[in-house]
């Protein structure tokens, strides 16, 4: 099997309806919803699980054009810890900047190529699991078995989720 950010795939057909952005965050955004409907989760997010969408079976992957907004919610509290006013703004750019950065630090620790920028990718389960959760969950427990850290992302964790990847599609084809 062979491991890749499918570079060059175009993005699920249900994105190609919504152009432009959207004051929706990532996981709001209407395409993404539909896809859930349909199967389709949205791949965690944790660092611990950076690398995931790269090796996830590519006929369980998909992606949409990231066009959301991410926002920084400020809530001022008063003495007795009554909440006095909330505040909403867009994350700024050097944010967004700072949290690219810490995923292309982690993949690179990995021997991994960059990401392709601007992507909310979503996964389907495999094997015989009903969702992604649960498919989380058997892979936690593969590496606490094999006493693999899930501390962080790392070569050990990455290589042990594609053999178990590997096995499930096996074991179900």
């Amino acid at each position: 099997m062979s491991w890749d950010w499918d570079e060059n795939g175009p993005p699920h057909p249900l994105a190609l309806r919504r152009p432009g952005r959207s004051e929706l965050e990532p996981d709001r955004l209407p395409e993404v919803r539909e896809l859930e409907v349909l199967g389709w989760e949205p791949a965690p997010e944790r660092a611990l699980w950076v690398f995931l969408p790269y090796v996830w079976p590519a006929a369980a992957r998909t992606w949409v054009p990231d066009r959301s907004t991410r926002w920084a919610v400020e809530t001022r509290l008063d003495g007795h810890g009554a909440v006095t006013d909330v505040e909403c703004a867009p994350l700024a750019d050097a944010d967004l900047h700072d949290l690219d950065t810490e995923a292309e630090t982690a993949l690179s620790a990995l021997a991994l190529p960059p990401r392709p920028a601007s992507r909310l990718w979503l996964l389907r389960p495999v094997g015989p699991f009903a969702d992604l959760e649960a498919v989380l969950a058997h892979l936690r427990a593969v590496a606490d078995e094999r006493e693999v850290p899930l501390d962080r992302a790392s070569k050990p964790l990455m290589e042990l989720v594609r053999r178990e990847l590997d096995a499930l599609l096996d074991s179900a084809g």
